[in-house]
């Protein structure tokens, strides 16, 4: 593990993961230090990168989908077209795979128009992008409010149980945003912690307002929080794309099956040509390796993978530059 960090850190880092908005007192409390050492902890990672608490949004609860490129483009010009992508406000996750010649990046898309534009218009025709391939996530197995965290935090069974914060109640039927709400989510995407006062100056309502709103965007299960991780925090310098193709009969069971390894940060079901994605953080090329080898290889019913390590992350979650 990066010798930055010590296990202090991996404790409060596995705090926020399981109340991303916990107050500093009860993180404290369940940790065994003070206050002032918890914020001044946080205050250092989040300055340096290491960790950063994230509004973020599950599309299908509003009709919008999330979609995966990948992108080809000439060696001279995956830098251009990725800082492009990077500044749009529905993109997240854009990285230089494959040698440096593709692009990968994730894009929320709210309607038919919006996907015409993108993926039939605006990126074929932009100059030196050779071809693009296009996966929209059908059902998500791990991912979004469940983090990668859980599965190797530090904290024992007593100081999870008492950061648990209540099971939120569940209001069905469709969500819809409006202006005000889209201010709201773009502010808790650059900073999930932020204050209610911060809040309602973001978006002109009154911090009540603002309160009453977050609430019911949870509700309905818009809005949930996450981590944004540098992984050398837990030592896992390596972050690498899996393109799977799996037996339509056993997608549900592979699926789960992969959402349960510790390596896996995310895990979907596609359309386009692999039905499978996962993202996979490991330690070292020789860890993956053995991951590869033995986690991936024992799934029965997996015909296909190919990998697709990251060279460089241009823009991780949303809005972060």
């Amino acid at each position: 593990m990066d010798s930055d960090y010590d296990d202090l850190d991996r404790q409060l880092v596995h705090a926020l993961q399981i109340d991303p908005r916990a107050p500093f007192s009860a993180i404290a409390d369940a940790l065994g230090v003070s206050d002032r050492t918890v914020a001044r902890r946080y205050a250092r990672l989040r300055s340096t990168g290491a960790v950063r608490v994230i509004g973020g949004v599950n599309e299908a609860a509003f009709g919008a989908v999330q979609w995966f490129l990948r992108i080809r483009c000439a060696p001279s010009a995956t830098g251009a077209v990725a800082e492009a992508l990077a500044r749009r406000p529905d993109t997240a996750w854009v990285s230089l795979t494959s040698g440096g010649t593709e692009i990968t990046c994730t894009v929320r898309i709210e309607n038919s128009a919006d996907s015409e534009a993108l993926l039939l218009a605006k990126l074929p025709r932009t100059p030196r992008v050779e071809g693009v391939t296009a996966h929209s996530v059908l059902h998500a197995f791990y991912g979004g409010s469940d983090s990668v965290v859980a599965k190797i935090g530090t904290l024992d069974d007593a100081a999870v149980t008492r950061l648990r914060p209540p099971p939120l109640p569940l209001r069905p039927g469709p969500a819809t945003l409006d202006d005000g709400d889209r201010a709201l989510l773009a502010a808790l995407a650059d900073d999930g912690r932020a204050g209610f006062e911060q809040l309602a100056a973001a978006t002109g309502w009154s911090a009540t307002t603002v309160r009453r709103r977050m609430a019911e965007l949870r509700e309905r299960g818009v809005l949930y929080f996450d981590l944004d991780l540098d992984w050398r925090l837990y030592g896992k310098g390596i972050r690498t794309l899996l393109w799977l193709s799996v037996a339509p009969a056993a997608l549900e069971e592979t699926g789960t099956a992969l959402a349960a390894h510790p390596e896996v940060a995310y895990a979907a079901a596609t359309t386009g040509p692999t039905n499978l994605y996962a993202t996979v953080v490991c330690a070292s090329h020789q860890e993956l390796y053995r991951y590869l080898t033995t986690s991936v290889a024992a799934l029965p019913a997996v015909t296909h993978v190919e990998t697709a390590p990251v060279i460089k992350t241009v823009k991780q979650a949303a809005n972060r530059r």
